[in-house]
């Protein structure tokens, strides 16, 4: 039988980054925390955690986190049925792009929360890679850009967000004057969300362009859009996110020809209860609305 208070102890160590904290979330001492992490392990003969460089699930402890937060979405449903058994408010961890974030994420799903009671505790992971939190089990959904699903997930098709290459009308002078070359592509410096941002990538090898470029980077969405308006370089940038600037001409599309359409995919586990499953018919309802505002 598993006991889930042990499990609890490993949630809240990853969740808040230390055991001292972890300790002051559930109301216990750090030594406390620490013992019941011990018996977890001694429980089932692995290591739950790494402590270092830093504090991470092993992928045993990713397996336990993973069944942890299905076990607790399923309970909730339960205490719709069975009030008394309500303790404390569902927090719901989603992986998603910062970009979805910065845009229509957060008009989509406020009634949802706002009606639900429940809490958000957002995983910013680019598109291409969110879905390894899946796997991983860190987290009950996430929204990338892959069709293919987790076994014991579904994915729903939520329409694509539309990013252009936009710099402002200076820097393409200086950088472009003679128009797109493998010249220029090489020495004018690009703007990268982070490592695992493939975007600018593909907008090159759209030009047949393989090399190396010069690259600045900036894990911020909305850094991102400022460092474009600064004249630093150009990125791949949302387009509704960018319909001021573009309509006042702050930001010019360097190639409208090479725009790149990213497609969403919403990921969750099956057997997660019906708050997943409510949360996800809300966004398949949306996605046409979706739609309209990311294109």
């Amino acid at each position: 039988m598993i006991d889930y208070k042990l499990i609890q102890a490993l949630a809240a160590v990853v969740e808040n980054g230390g055991f001292e904290r972890a300790g002051d979330a559930l109301g216990l001492t750090q030594s406390a925390v620490s013992q019941r992490i011990k018996s977890l392990e001694v429980r089932l003969g692995l290591p739950v955690m790494t402590r270092h460089p830093e504090l991470r699930p092993t992928p045993a402890g990713q397996k336990l986190l993973n069944h942890f937060q299905q076990v607790q979405l399923l309970e909730r449903d339960l205490t719709r049925n069975i009030p008394s058994l309500a303790e404390e408010t569902t927090r719901l961890r989603i992986a998603i792009n910062a970009d979805s974030v910065s845009t229509w994420w957060a008009t989509a799903v406020a009634e949802f929360f706002r009606e639900e009671g429940v809490l958000m505790d957002l995983v910013i992971e680019d598109q291409d890679v969110g879905l390894r939190r899946m796997r991983e089990g860190d987290v009950a959904a996430c929204l990338c850009s892959s069709p293919q699903p987790v076994a014991g997930a579904r994915a729903v098709p939520l329409g694509s967000i539309t990013y252009r290459a936009l710099a402002t009308e200076q820097y393409i002078q200086h950088y472009f004057a003679d128009g797109i070359s493998t010249e220029a592509l090489a020495v004018a410096p690009a703007i990268v969300y982070g490592p695992n941002d493939q975007l600018q990538h593909r907008f090159l090898q759209s030009f047949g362009y393989h090399g190396s470029f010069r690259f600045h980077l900036c894990p911020s969405s909305e850094g991102f859009v400022r460092f474009a308006t600064a004249g630093i370089g150009y990125g791949m940038i949302p387009e509704i996110q960018a319909r001021h600037w573009l309509k006042n001409n702050l930001l010019v599309d360097l190639a409208p020809e090479h725009a790149l359409n990213v497609p969403l995919y919403w990921h969750f586990w099956r057997h997660s209860g019906d708050l997943l499953q409510t949360l996800t018919r809300l966004l398949e309802r949306k996605t046409e609305e979706i739609q309209q505002w990311t294109i």
